[in-house]
């Protein structure tokens, strides 16, 4: 091996001729081959060395692929961000993080609109087709629109910016997005986690006041569809309590106008109202005339309307301080952003974890019950 490695020529090798010359038979019979065949000496691979070193492989080459030797892609990662992998989750994602982190990034991204508005945008949301929710949307009538353009606060040709509208759209969407992760879970097991993740989220909400993304949790948990599902009969009693907690917070939020300006120690912390009940307040502020017979305004009511409007630039004025998450905030966009406008119905039909089902073992339990008490009544 040392001779053939230096290029040594076989001729001054001590081993017998005879042997020699029958190696170097295949080596030139297949130095004669390459030169009559242009083809295979444009695929052939190797240089020919001028010693005798080349051994040849007794198998035919493989056709080279260029399949097989490019890596494996990453295509979804490179080109579409880290979050295009973990979109194909769906629901396990959330259960990947803790309930601080969907909690504080959940409130960012309610913040985020909340800061953009303006106390105005509150004022004549009747006009904007703005009603209670348990209450059914009757159609609006000739009598209903001039009584709303006569106790109106604004001038006739005034045209009223319609943010509210946006800042209930997202609300509706978020609620549509908390219904749609359960009803979509393909067992019960990831309903119940879900279930229990949604609800610390939203005990986290109120308790840091966070009252918008807590009551829109609320509404989305409160849709038929996900108050039938069987992951609540196997919900821990100490997490189905939250529930209640959320019901008896909508009912404090809705019993007066002021409930969050009360005391100096809850004014300094950061709030985020509920953007549907304030709207409810000052509608119910609003009823009736801004004047009296004798033409003189109601400082009264005017008075009490601006003092509730007031606190939306008071909240504005004590944000919260979270550090930002890009790449959870950008993943909860694209989901809410998903099921936006989702009929959830439709979605809990199509999963059979959302229908009680009876087990096989418990079915036949209660046959053969019946088949006993039959034969106990017959002998």
């Amino acid at each position: 091996m040392d001779r053939r490695a230096e290029g040594s020529p076989r001729s001054t090798d001590l081993e017998n001729p005879r042997e020699a010359e029958e190696d170097a038979r295949p080596f030139n019979a297949l130095c004669k081959r390459l030169s009559e065949d242009g083809i295979s000496r444009k695929s052939f691979p190797w240089r020919l060395p001028r010693g005798n070193g080349l051994v040849l492989p007794p198998h035919k080459e493989r056709p080279y692929t260029i399949a097989a030797a490019l890596p494996k892609p990453c295509f979804l990662e490179d080109f579409y961000g880290p979050c295009a992998k973990t979109s194909e989750k769906g629901p396990y994602f959330l259960t990947e993080y803790s309930t601080h982190q969907l909690f504080s990034q959940l409130t960012l991204l309610q913040q985020e609109l909340f800061q953009k508005c303006h106390p105005v945008h509150f004022l004549n949301s009747r006009a904007l087709g703005v009603m209670d929710k348990s209450t059914a949307i009757p159609k609006a009538s000739s009598s209903e629109s001039l009584s709303a353009k006569t106790c109106s606060l604004f001038l006739p040709n005034y045209v009223q910016d319609k943010y509210l509208l946006q800042l209930l759209r997202n609300a509706d969407d978020v609620s549509t997005w908390v219904a749609a992760e359960i009803v979509t879970s393909h067992t019960s097991k990831l309903q119940v986690n879900l279930l229990s993740k949604f609800l610390l989220i939203a005990k986290s909400c109120y308790e840091q006041r966070n009252f918008a993304t807590a009551m829109q949790i609320l509404s989305g948990l409160e849709h038929l569809a996900v108050r039938q599902s069987p992951a609540w009969r196997i919900l821990p009693a100490k997490i189905a309590e939250v529930m209640e907690e959320l019901k008896a917070v909508e009912v404090f939020l809705k019993s007066d106008s002021l409930c969050l300006m009360e005391g100096r120690r809850f004014r300094a912390q950061p709030t985020l109202p509920s953007a549907h009940l304030l709207a409810m307040h000052i509608q119910q502020l609003e009823t009736g005339g801004f004047t009296m017979t004798n033409g003189a305004h109601r400082w009264s009511k005017l008075r009490n309307i601006a003092k509730v409007v007031s606190q939306v630039h008071a909240f504005q004025e004590n944000p919260y301080t979270f550090s930002p998450d890009p790449k959870l905030q950008s993943y909860l966009k694209q989901r809410i952003a998903r099921f936006s406008g989702a009929d959830i119905s439709t979605l809990a039909a199509d999963s059979r974890a959302n229908f009680h089902q009876v087990s096989s073992e418990k079915h036949s339990r209660k046959i053969q019950d019946k088949l006993r008490r039959m034969k106990a009544t017959f002998q």
